[in-house]
């Protein structure tokens, strides 16, 4: 629990549940206005399966940017990245920036591969089920829902603990609040709403981050730059680190930091490759729009935890022992420091009341965004993955997206009570921040070799991860026994445990994979998906219906998505018409799925199947992939070898340095800001023009009818006085 019987509420319980429900309402009534300009004048329509799942993979380079980021934008980035800043000192935001951005990276590689291999699918489960069957699709099912149900429902968890030592708000009640206002809009809304809503979410979020570094900074009780460094440096004596060079904060030599970051850096990549929210954001992209809006994404994230959490954990450090910090004359306690409560306990104390309302809106901000993509990822598992695969497969386009609104719900229901009964069980976002790459990381290896390898075999997409999940739990509870001499939440929560049992739990299902698939070799021919592709795409429009739609609007085979290259947008109906799987014989003739329905799809020879983009939308999507393994090799080359490799010796920042360090972090912070809030803005301004000129004529039109009809009713007034 929370720490608030030390310090007191730093805000109002009434203010707290007003600013709780009201930020949900407030975000509710603009998703619903944002889908009724979208359905009206950019014909968007989330009443479709396709638009609610993957917004008819026509999202471009800006929105994609900003809903990366702020999908990844967790509360840990500032809140617990502060709070293991004050605790270990500079080097766990660098090193916790570092453990952000090449996830983000890699995956645009993987999504660039999947739109290349499997053109259209909506999650990554689809492609597992195409490739390996219904047992690995079960499998997988099972890592990727406990995956999105425990990362998310941590989340709550973390937010429902903070709110409650910030107000004194009871966790329960927290907890419940915290997702209702997301379950609305994201079930009205659909995945394009989340696309809108997360773009909110970062500019609202990155203003207050930008805000609380340089107001906390400037502040006449830090002194800027120069008086941030000389405050550290003159409590040295009383914030004494063991495992830093010298038990100074002001150095990259931290032992205890570098674990940390090896962790992160797993549980991370769990969080990212196994969430299929991120998968989904890819197939929504326009297929020129994936590498560059995930690498901007993943250049922007860096900044973050680097700027606000040195700022933020340095000062709390410097000031913990002064009259003006909250906890004063006592100390801080590990349990407040891993609630995260460093970072409202600075805001409190050099911002006052104000800064908290501004944390309290920061705090709603991080965590509604992560939730809203949990939710399109959890409804789109369980209303196609499942429902429409095994309870209903000829589930019309109306009935997935009734299911997938039912199951918006239904997660909002499942991740409360996990967040509860986590609160309950005495977990807190440290102990979960060790636990998870443990729970997480099994399947990664298996997923990717998926798209990458075709000698994975069924079995090895099956066994592979499950006895990678029992080897890393094996060794985590295992080390914590052997180094301690009991297991409980304290010595699993310790930092080698989690760092042996996540090694684990990544490497060792690779192994398997490898070491099964060579022991009975098979080949996987890529040009399967594009046939399987097809077979699903006659199943969902059998012929009957297709022959129907000839004569009737009412369910078209247009409502799947457009079949060329977003970069092909209006070059024509010939273009349009390469219906997704088309079939293209040898003597050239196209079968398109309805003629391909009759022609049972998974009998046709391969040499028959035809990519449904053209060669230079396929031209361009392999130069994006190139470019994407570029920028994810560069990235991990700097962020983690050739930057703070370096400065891991016996070395402590002197003043210039350490100035020139922070100046650049919240340079960063500004470079972040322009990238995935004003360029999604720049790069949508004609969508936004048709919108807003749309809006204009339907208010103009609405007071001419009002105007006309008060002068109709005065007219009759005037006749019938007469």
């Amino acid at each position: 629990m929370s720490s608030v019987s030390q310090v007191g509420a730093l805000i109002p319980q009434g203010t707290a549940y007003g600013l709780l429900i009201g930020l949900g309402v407030l975000f509710c009534a603009v998703i619903l206005l944002a889908v009724k300009l979208q359905k009206a004048y950019l014909a968007e329509d989330s009443g479709t399966s396709e638009m609610f799942m993957v917004a008819n993979r026509s999202v471009g380079t800006g929105l994609t940017a900003s809903a990366v980021f702020s999908s990844w934008m967790w509360i840990n980035e500032t809140v617990l990245a502060a709070a293991m800043c004050y605790r270990y000192g500079l080097a766990v935001p660098l090193w916790w920036g570092s453990g952000l951005c090449f996830q983000i990276a890699l995956m645009a590689a993987l999504g660039v591969m999947a739109k290349i291999r499997v053109p259209y699918a909506h999650t990554s489960l689809e492609i597992i089920r195409m490739r390996y069957g219904n047992i690995a699709h079960v499998v997988f099912i099972v890592m990727n829902l406990g995956n999105n149900v425990f990362g998310c429902a941590s989340m709550i968890l973390t937010g429902s603990q903070l709110i409650h030592g910030v107000s004194g708000m009871h966790f329960v009640a927290a907890t419940i609040l915290i997702p209702i206002g997301v379950v609305l809009y994201t079930a009205v809304g659909g995945l394009k709403a989340t696309f809108l809503t997360d773009f909110l979410h970062t500019a609202v979020a990155l203003v207050l981050i930008i805000y609380f570094t340089l107001t906390v900074l400037t502040h006449s009780a830090v002194g800027g730059l120069g008086g941030l460094y000389d405050k550290v440096v003159a409590t040295a004596s009383e914030n004494y680190i063991p495992g830093n060079y010298q038990g100074s904060l002001l150095t990259m030599k931290s032992y205890e930091a570098i674990i940390w970051g090896l962790i992160l850096k797993f549980g991370n990549l769990a969080l990212v490759v196994m969430d299929t929210a991120f998968w989904q954001k890819s197939f929504a992209t326009e297929v020129n729009a994936t590498v560059p809006g995930y690498n901007l994404a993943a250049l922007a994230v860096f900044g973050i935890p680097w700027g606000l959490g040195t700022v933020i954990g340095l000062t709390g450090r410097a000031l913990h022992n002064t009259s003006i910090f909250p906890t004063y004359p006592g100390a801080v306690t590990d349990l407040e420091i891993n609630e995260g409560l460093i970072m409202p306990y600075v805001i409190k104390a050099l911002i006052g009341d104000r800064g908290i309302v501004a944390f309290f809106v920061l705090l709603f901000m991080a965590l509604t965004s992560t939730i809203s993509s949990s939710m399109i990822a959890v409804s789109s598992i369980l209303s196609f993955d499942l429902y429409k695969t095994y309870l209903n497969p000829r589930a019309t386009d109306k009935k997935l997206v009734h299911m997938s609104h039912l199951t918006v719900v239904i997660h909002g229901f499942v991740i409360t009570a996990v967040s509860l009964g986590l609160n309950y069980g005495g977990a807190n976002m440290t102990w979960i921040n060790y636990f998870r790459p443990v729970l997480s990381c099994p399947g990664i290896i298996p997923l990717a070799l998926t798209l990458l390898w075709s000698g994975q075999t069924r079995t090895a997409a099956i066994v592979s991860p499950v006895l990678g999940f029992a080897t890393g739990l094996a060794i985590w509870l295992g080390t914590a026994q052997a180094l301690y001499g009991r297991v409980d939440m304290t010595t699993t929560g310790a930092s080698l445990p989690a760092l042996f049992g996540a090694i684990a739990s990544f490497f060792s299902p690779g192994l398997y994979s490898v070491v099964i698939s060579l022991y009975n070799p098979y080949k996987f021919d890529w040009r399967e998906f594009l046939r399987i592709e097809l077979a699903e795409e006659a199943q969902t429009h059998p012929s009957s219906s297709l022959d129907s739609s000839e004569d009737s609007s009412k369910e078209p085979v247009a409502a799947a998505p457009p079949k060329s290259g977003p970069s092909e947008k209006g070059a024509g109906e010939e273009t349009a018409s390469l219906e997704l799987g088309s079939a293209k014989k040898k003597d050239g003739t196209i079968l398109s799925p309805k003629t391909y329905s009759r022609t049972q799809p998974s009998r046709v020879s391969l040499d028959d199947v035809q990519h449904p983009f053209d060669d230079a939308t396929l031209l361009s999507l392999h130069r994006w992939h190139r470019i994407a393994w570029y920028m994810w090799a560069a990235i991990v080359l700097v962020t983690f070898i050739l930057w703070p490799m370096p400065l891991y010796r016996d070395y402590i920042f002197t003043k210039s340095f350490f100035s020139g360090w922070v100046s650049v972090a919240i340079v960063w912070q500004f470079f972040a800001f322009s990238a995935v809030v004003i360029y999604p803005l720049y790069d949508g301004r004609h969508e936004i023009a048709k919108s807003s000129v749309g809006l204009g004529r339907a208010t103009a039109a609405f007071w001419r009818t009002y105007i006309r009809k008060e002068h109709s009713v005065r007219e009759g007034l005037n006749k019938s006085t007469f």
